[in-house]
């Protein structure tokens, strides 16, 4: 058995555990520079706020009903989702993070439903209790009805928040209220392919023949019916993959034209990036770098990039920065209004085992000067010490002009008890 444990709307519950007062109130959280609006409370969604939608579309509505907006505030959602993370960790053999919010845990050692169900009371009350996140959890033989399971636990108000689909009554009641759409892996375009074929909710699915399934869906399809049947075709994915690439990329609050601001950003895409790569251990042998104008300007649209292949593989920041810089240089088209840029770290490999140069003097002395910064970041905040080419005022930074403080990751922001 495989239980999913999701957090019930995340964004607004991490804003909801350090500001009480909008419990039972409707609050969403916009994307990037604010633009859409990418998490709902329940209230919110009861309004008829459509996930997506543009948050200049909504503002009539959400001052009618006085909707509290946030910005996202990546810095504390991230840190509450490791703190989620942690704690589940510690209830089952084996956990698959599957995204910032959700997880599968192994329950491949509990045989009675009772056991599971006990289990799961106990994971959702931890983890309230312990980071004040509320959690669903959703149980089943396979991944893909694991996913039902939760979604039959939160659609349900008096299930507690946990579903357990053991035997096949219960599978089968789930499997005939579940929309073809609604199915983990389905897509828009695969559920309108169902749907002319007649298959309109996940037991037609789990009914058609397997020819069927494979000439409208692929063996993807099939993997995805056979999950519905109860054969586990999508196992538990325990160990971390081996990072490929790593990349930093955002659109800047406002268009970018001055080459020296294009360097500022990208300077702190670098050094953002190169402080990832260091905390996994890695290293870097190939720098991209990307800018582009966006394509809903009124001007020509223009999209370039350049790469370096790094004589050694590296992860301080001052190196990649300065790779970074020449590249910049080298795309950089003037008179140009950019929205976005970005910097990709390629042919990553574990820091321990780089080839060193024999005439480079001063990359020991170099590689402790980011020791000793990421240690001063880590003890009294992320910022507290950057280089100078990351910029100071940051004019281009993207717009959070709703953001709630960084509970988690900043002194001057801890709460403060009255």
């Amino acid at each position: 058995m495989i239980a999913l444990a999701d957090c019930n709307n995340f964004y607004v519950s991490c804003e909801r555990v350090f500001n009480p007062s909008l419990e039972g109130r409707p609050v969403v959280v916009l994307s990037n520079n604010d633009g859409c609006i990418v998490a709902r409370s329940e209230e919110a969604k009861a309004l008829g706020i459509a996930m997506g939608t543009p948050y200049f579309q909504a503002k009539d509505m959400i001052r009618k009903h006085d909707v509290q907006v946030f910005s996202s505030n990546y810095e504390l959602y991230g840190d509450m989702s490791s703190r989620v993370m942690s704690m589940l960790s510690g209830f089952a053999p084996g956990i698959e993070i599957y995204s910032i919010d959700e997880a599968f845990l192994d329950f491949s050692h509990l045989k009675k439903v009772e056991d599971m169900e006990t289990l799961s009371r106990e994971i959702r009350s931890t983890v309230r209790q312990c980071t004040g996140i509320p959690v669903s959890i959703g149980v089943a033989p396979t991944k893909t009805l694991a996913k039902l399971a939760n979604r039959a636990a939160k659609k349900n108000p008096d299930s507690g928040g946990v579903s357990v689909l053991a035997g096949d009554r219960r599978i089968e009641e789930v499997l005939k209220t579940t929309n073809i759409g609604d199915i983990w892996g389905i897509g828009s375009a695969s559920a309108e392919k169902l749907s002319r074929a007649g298959i309109r909710n996940a037991m037609e699915l789990r009914n058609a023949s397997d020819n069927l399934i494979k000439s409208l869906l692929g063996i993807a399809g099939l993997r995805t019916a056979m999950e519905l049947r109860g054969q586990s075709c999508i196992a538990l994915e325990e160990t971390t993959h081996e990072r490929k690439s790593l990349c930093c990329s955002r659109s800047f609050g406002r268009p970018v034209q001055s080459l020296d601001e294009l360097l500022e950003a990208v300077s702190q895409y670098v050094a953002e990036a190169a402080h990832r790569l260091r905390n996994e251990k890695l290293a870097a042998g190939a720098i991209t770098v990307f800018i582009d104008t966006g394509r809903f300007r009124k001007s020509e649209h223009y999209f370039n990039s350049a790469m370096e292949i790094l004589q050694v593989p590296c992860d301080g920041t001052a190196e990649l920065a300065s790779c970074a810089t020449r590249l910049v240089r080298k795309i950089y088209r003037n008179g140009n209004a950019y929205s976005r840029a970005g910097v990709v770290f390629g042919s990553i490999g574990t820091s321990t085992e780089v080839q060193g140069d024999l005439f480079e003097e001063k990359r020991t002395s170099r590689a402790g000067l980011s020791e000793v910064m990421d240690s001063i970041n880590r003890k009294l905040g992320g910022g507290s010490v950057f280089y100078a080419a990351e910029g100071v005022t940051k004019p281009w930074a993207m717009s959070r002009r709703k953001c709630s403080p960084h509970y988690t990751t900043r002194w001057e922001d801890l709460p403060t008890a009255g």
